[in-house]
């Protein structure tokens, strides 16, 4: 697949079509063992150590040791809620906002109904990695939790997503490179601690215009 240099996304107002399949990521549940290469189970949230990756050289001389990896940190609070059927994200570590997905086709979503039992899924249009360094994530409430990941490469696909559930004890951290999105609080709204890498480079897969499709993630403890 070829990728090349994309416009700014916008975020809070993505143009999709109004209806399209879903590719539904299975669901597990989060271990240390089911998260080998995608990350960690994470108690001491304060306390644990957000790998920086160093700056890339392609060609020429190598960058020296012990620099192009100092740029350091953020943290801040992550806050996810609902509109209705609509999800959204704050990322206030890097002050961004995202519009997430929505429960049902963004073609029948509405922010202001109310619909007869909670929300059963997100369909998702787009997900990322972050190539200068690792992120964490942990529920300040002790929400249970969801959310889609997978292995680092750029030739990705819906299918290779998996869905973990956290029951909310226990926080997540993500290694540089791992795709993921938001993380979904199985309540109404729900506020993470989050650290990352200060200079929070992304790199984007759109499942709609990629592949046709959206990422169905399951709500619900497996």
């Amino acid at each position: 697949m070829s990728h090349t240099a994309t416009q700014p996304i916008d975020y809070l107002s993505p143009d999709l079509p109004p209806s399209l399949p879903w590719v539904t990521a299975p669901l597990v549940r989060a271990t240390n063992e089911t998260l080998k290469g995608y990350g960690a189970l994470v108690a001491d949230y304060e306390g644990h150590p957000i790998e920086i990756v160093q700056w890339p050289k392609p060609q020429g001389r190598p960058v020296d040791a012990g620099t192009g990896d100092q740029a350091g940190t953020k943290n801040g609070i992550f806050e996810f809620w609902r509109e209705g059927d609509y999800f959204y994200g704050r990322n206030n570590a890097v002050k961004d906002e995202y519009l997430l997905g929505w429960s049902v086709n963004p073609g029948e979503a509405s922010r202001t109904i109310v619909r007869e039992r909670p929300a059963q899924r997100i369909l998702l249009w787009h997900a990322n990695y972050h190539p200068d360094g690792g992120q964490l994530f942990y529920p300040l409430n002790g929400t249970p939790f969801v959310t889609p990941l997978a292995l680092p490469g750029d030739d990705v696909t819906p299918q290779q997503f998996v869905n973990f559930y956290f029951d909310g004890s226990m926080g997540l951290y993500i290694h540089p490179g791992v795709w993921h999105e938001g993380i979904f609080p199985l309540e109404a709204s729900a506020r993470f601690y989050d650290a990352q890498g200060s200079v929070h480079a992304r790199v984007s897969v759109h499942f709609p215009q990629e592949f046709g499709v959206f990422l169905e993630t399951e709500l619900r403890e497996p």
